[in-house]
C-alpha cells in the first residue's frame, strides 16, 4: 500500500489491487476544477498502465458540487471543442478494470457526470445528484445527456436535465443508479466489500466484460459542439457572473 503526496486536489492511496481517490478541494464542495481534470488523468494514465480497480469518493461528506464555476465563466467555444470535461469522464469510463463511486453527499453537475461515468455507484443516505446546468446557461455536455439515459431510462433522465429534479439517495437506488444505500459511516467500508468481490473474480474476464458491456454508442463530439455554443453566449456570463455574486454575497454575510 501506499499513498501518493504529489496531488494537490486528490488524495490517492495505491493498493496491490486497487487505487482509491479522495476528490479533496476542502472549502469548494469538491468542485471539479482544471487542475483536479489534470490530476485525474494521472490516475487514469496509472491505472492504464498497471490495470487496476478504482474508488472514487469525495472528501467532507460530499462527492463534488460540481465543476468549479468561476473557470467554466471563462470558458469559451475552444474549450467546449476540447472537451476538457468530456473526454476525461469518458476515459475513466473505458478504463480496463470496474471502477465504483462512493458518493455521500453533493454529486451536482460535473460532479454527477463523473459518478456516472463510473462503472458502478453506490450512496450514502445523503446523497443527491443532479445536473442543474441550464441553469447556468450551459449544458449537462460532459456525459449525461446520453449517459444519464442509458442509466436510468428517458423518463427520468429528462426529469433531472430539463425539469431540474435532483436524484436524493432513495430515488437513485428506485430507479437504478446506485446499487444500494448504506449508512454514511459504512459507506468506505461497504465499497471496499464490493471491490473485494470483484477482486476475487478473474481480473482478464472482468476486463473483458467490462469491454463487451461498454460496446461503442457515446457521442460526445455532438455535446463538446452544443457546448460551443453556448460557451460564447452572454446567457451563460451572465448567469455565472450572477452566481458568484451571490456567492461572495453569502460568503461575505457569515464572515
Amino acid at each position: 500500500m501506499s499513498d501518493s503526496g504529489t496531488y494537490r486536489t486528490l488524495i490517492v492511496e495505491e493498493r496491490e489491487d486497487r487505487v482509491v481517490v479522495t476528490l479533496h478541494r476542502p472549502g469548494a464542495r469538491n468542485a471539479i476544477s482544471g487542475l483536479m481534470i489534470g490530476e485525474l488523468h494521472e490516475v487514469c494514465a496509472l491505472l492504464e498502465r498497471e490495470p487496476r480497480l478504482l474508488l472514487l469518493t469525495g472528501h467532507g461528506g460530499v462527492f463534488a458540487g460540481g465543476a468549479d464555476i468561476a473557470e467554466l465563466l471563462e470558458r469559451g467555444r475552444d474549450e467546449a471543442l476540447r472537451g476538457i470535461n468530456s473526454r476525461l469522464f469518458e476515459r475513466i469510463r473505458r478504463l480496463p478494470m470496474p471502477t465504483v463511486a462512493a458518493v455521500d453527499g453533493w454529486a451536482l453537475g460535473g460532479g454527477a457526470e463523473l459518478a456516472y461515468a463510473c462503472d458502478i455507484r453506490l450512496a450514502g443516505p445523503d446523497a443527491v445528484f443532479g445536473n442543474p446546468e441550464p441553469g447556468l446557461g450551459i449544458l449537462a455536455a460532459a456525459g449525461a445527456c446520453w449517459r444519464l439515459p442509458e442509466l436510468v431510462g428517458e423518463s427520468i433522465a429528462k426529469q433531472v436535465l430539463l425539469a431540474g429534479r435532483n436524484l436524493d439517495a432513495s430515488a437513485a437506488l428506485a430507479c437504478g443508479l446506485v446499487i444500494d444505500v448504506v449508512p454514511a459511516d459504512d459507506l468506505l467500508t461497504e465499497a471496499h466489500a464490493l471491490l473485494d468481490r470483484m477482486a476475487r473474480s478473474s481480473a482478464v474476464a472482468l476486463r473483458l466484460t467490462k469491454l463487451v458491456a461498454g460496446a461503442p454508442g457515446a457521442h460526445p463530439v455532438a455535446d463538446d459542439l452544443a457546448q460551443a455554443v453556448l460557451f460564447e453566449g452572454q446567457d451563460k456570463r451572465d448567469r455565472m457572473t450572477r452566481f458568484l455574486e451571490k456567492k461572495a454575497d453569502r460568503t461575505d454575510r457569515e464572515a
